[in-house]
């Protein structure tokens, strides 16, 4: 299955990288030369430095033995037009494009019949829904959601004082009382499967799987007290801020958004009547007095400067805001924030990939969340007669390495594997694995 990707920046490399470590065959147009140079020499892949809207470059590219095309340039027009080439010049099953004007998102075009694309993905829609759903579920940790369950994936960044520094596995779940799985450790550059003896230190990132009811007990007995948030400060009131307000004041909440541009307040002030609109810059450290800030629960910083994005959540906590969640773009500044006093950080970048990633494993696969920065992924995918999993104990599956079934859902009930567990058709099953095992376990859930 070969599969084409016009566009080489953070989000086209990213999903390059992770089909290529599951042996897939990419190729990668990027017209601007330096950036193709960069990609070629950290990709196993090819690498065409040309134009991404010629036929002839589809052709060397070999659009026509391609399964699946990805358009994810800077350019909604070129993404677009790509996609309409392709559509009729090629017979390729599957077509995405990435769009940021949100009047396009907004319009019915997003069907087969408009340029042929199968699936249209928007960077600041996606990252405004888990901003919303962050919040819905107390916007204390990370949060991943799955079908059919109320079952979650937490992590915590573990410091010197945490409950659960270096403690094992085992005095973990033998002190705290109620049902979870301990799912992963990442630390430093390792991806860990954890055992019964694994040590957990200072400045691990560890995952844990529960419900959102016995969550809120673990956090407790953990010393991670739960919050109200009735109140919430949005920081920059641009595509982001505005779709994630749209979607918070639906809930009753009181609202404040700080933005630095007066046109842009203009605009905000006349679309949502009853959020409060300030015209000020979050950079100067007397607004939060003069507006007495540091009365809200939790405060979203969304501006376009991801540092600014962090240091205002960092001084909100100081001045008694209790929760933060931050826009953190760049890769390596994700790792610097989860380990500040930042709860939760969201990163456009991961929200698309995971978005394109479902839809290109979409069938049997019910919803998908990358973490690592792109190195594992949690899959949750439904059972059936062929597949590889049904029939067998757990204890006899050659499950492949760094990778863990995390859960079972069977008729609405949740259960813990154990090794005595089989899989039965019609059971979903959710599990976490490195990259380097992804190809290995889409075998077991197509076979």
């Amino acid at each position: 299955m070969r599969t084409i990707i016009l566009g080489a920046g953070v989000v086209g490399m990213q999903i390059a990288d992770q089909l290529i470590s599951e042996g897939k065959d990419v190729v990668i147009i990027e017209k601007d030369p330096e950036r193709a140079k960069y990609v070629m020499g950290r990709l196993d892949c090819i690498v065409l430095n040309e134009e991404g809207t010629n036929i002839s470059t589809f052709r060397r590219a070999g659009m026509d033995d391609a399964s699946i095309f990805i358009s994810v340039t800077n350019s909604d027009e070129v993404n677009m037009i790509a996609c309409g080439i392709v559509a009729s010049e090629f017979n390729v099953p599957v077509k995405i494009a990435r769009v940021r004007n949100l009047g396009y998102s907004d319009t019915k075009i997003t069907g087969k019949a408009f340029l042929g694309i199968d699936y249209m993905v928007n960077s600041e829609v996606e990252t405004a829904r888990q901003i919303a759903n962050t919040i819905a579920l107390g916007a204390d940790s990370d949060v991943m959601l799955f079908e059919n369950t109320d079952l979650q994936l937490r992590n915590i960044v573990v410091s010197d004082t945490s409950f659960f520094a270096n403690k094992t596995v085992k005095d973990i779940r033998q002190k705290i009382k109620e049902p979870f799985l301990f799912a992963a450790v990442v630390r430093g550059k390792n991806f860990i499967t954890p055992t019964g003896d694994t040590v957990v230190e200072e400045n691990d990132n560890i995952y844990l799987l529960a419900t959102r009811k016995d969550f809120t007990r673990i956090f407790i007995q953990a010393g991670k007290k739960q919050e109200t948030i009735d109140r919430i400060l949005i920081v920059g009131g641009g595509r982001i801020g505005s779709l994630a307000c749209q979607y918070l004041i639906r809930t009753g909440r009181k609202i404040t958004i700080i933005e630095s541009n007066y046109e842009r307040c203009k605009v905000l002030s006349d679309t949502f009547k009853d959020a409060l609109v300030l015209n000020a810059d979050i950079s100067d450290e007397s607004i939060f007095e003069e507006e007495s800030l540091g009365r809200h629960d939790l405060i979203v910083t969304v501006t376009d400067n991801q540092e600014l994005n962090m240091l205002a959540s960092l001084y909100a906590k100081i001045l008694g805001i209790r929760r933060s969640i931050a826009l953190v773009t760049n890769s390596g500044y994700l790792s610097i924030a989860s380990r500040l006093d930042i709860d939760v950080t969201i990163s456009p970048k991961n929200s698309t990939v995971d978005a394109i990633m479902k839809f290109i494993r979409r069938g049997k696969i019910r919803s998908l969340h990358s973490i690592f920065d792109g190195k594992a992924e949690v899959i949750e995918f439904l059972a059936d007669e062929k597949s590889g999993l049904v029939g067998k104990l757990l204890k006899n599956l050659e499950f492949p390495r760094n990778s863990l079934i995390l859960s079972v859902v069977r008729n609405e009930k949740n259960i813990l594997p154990h090794g005595n567990l089989s899989i039965e058709p019609g059971d979903m099953v959710i599990t976490i694995a490195e990259k380097s095992s992804i190809a290995e376990i889409e075998r077991f859930i197509q076979a």
